[in-house]
């Protein structure tokens, strides 16, 4: 049935390649169906996969982008991605660089349509940009869903329903996670499965999920088929060894640039006798730079908090300040 063993050690479904690979197998294709409506909220009977970028199974370089590019029956084009990894970002947590992206492709894709031929314009196919992410990207917004087409900025009319970029936010999932399984909707039960099917704390949750469909079941199987795959386990920890050493980079960098700041800022301050200010200034953008160093790491690593500051060996003694701002973000 697809149900997972209670002890099975499985690969995350929300890594970017075991995402692909779950829903772009040949024997994937009803769980792909089954995913695109319950996002798009209408039933998708059928769906041709597109080469976008290197399929998973040719895969070999770290840095490849995994995402899945299909067009369903009715011309729909449909481009969805899982951001597992924290996109390099302004720490002023707007997430501009993450939503631009997802703008882009979505007009990039749309715009990949033969006009030749068309007679107009608003005969094009419509488009999706569907972007599961593991962090939160829109503190302010309770749904983990937020999705978003083009409207007057001040009446709120729709100027057409050509482009839709989705959001779905499985950072929020805590109280969904908590609901009866026969009171969740699919797309509920996907977001539970992508997010907490390798902890077994969730087994017992993710397992009845999978028993309540069909679709799920297949994925289920998928999972424990890919989790068990040498070479897939290889490539997940090379994956993960590469970003480690990334995120690691970037901390190192964010702290010499924060000494030479500070070797700066302290012979300045020495020269025009404001020290003190310049020294409060310092702490702060060093407090503000370790801040968004643990949580690239967090989210890069999905390790915890605690495990995040050790590796930047925070001093114990600093760790409430810093839990007291990051669970507040």
């Amino acid at each position: 049935m697809g149900l997972i063993p209670m002890d099975a050690e499985l690969l995350p479904p929300s890594d970017d390649r075991v995402f692909k690979l779950l829903l772009t197998k040949p024997e994937a294709k009803p769980a792909l169906l089954n995913l695109l409506s319950a996002v798009l909220e209408r039933k998708i009977v059928d769906a041709e996969l597109y080469a976008n970028e290197l399929p998973a199974e040719d895969v070999h370089e770290k840095s490849e982008r995994f995402d899945i590019n299909c067009k369903t029956d009715d011309g729909s084009q449909v481009n969805i991605e899982m951001q597992a990894s924290r996109m390099p970002e302004l720490l002023d947590g707007r997430f501009r660089n993450l939503k631009g992206r997802s703008v882009y492709y979505a007009c990039d894709l749309h715009s990949s349509q033969p006009a030749k031929g068309q007679p107009r314009y608003d005969q094009l196919a419509r488009t999706y940009q569907i972007t599961f992410c593991t962090y939160t990207v829109f503190p302010g917004q309770t749904s983990y869903v937020n999705s978003f087409s083009l409207r007057n900025d001040e009446t709120g009319e729709l100027l057409c329903d050509a482009i839709q970029i989705f959001f779905v936010e499985l950072s929020k999932l805590g109280e969904i996670v908590q609901k009866p399984v026969g009171n969740m909707t699919d797309l509920e039960k996907w977001s539970v499965f992508f997010q907490y099917a390798p902890d077994p704390t969730y087994r017992e949750t993710v397992n009845q999920i999978i028993a309540s469909e069909e679709a799920l079941q297949m994925a289920g199987n998928l999972l424990m088929s890919i989790s068990k795959d040498e070479e897939e386990r290889a490539h997940y920890r090379s994956r993960k060894k590469f970003e480690w050493d990334l995120a690691s980079g970037m901390a190192t960098m964010r702290e010499v640039g924060l000494e030479e700041g500070r070797a700066e800022g302290r012979a300045l301050g020495l020269a025009e006798g404001r020290a003190e200010g310049r020294a409060e200034g310092r702490a702060e953008g060093a407090f503000n730079a370790r801040v968004g160093a643990i949580r690239d790491i967090m989210n890069t690593f999905h390790v915890p908090l605690e495990q995040a500051m050790t590796a930047l060996k925070i001093p114990e003694a600093d760790w409430q300040k810093y839990k007291e701002v990051l669970t507040q973000q």
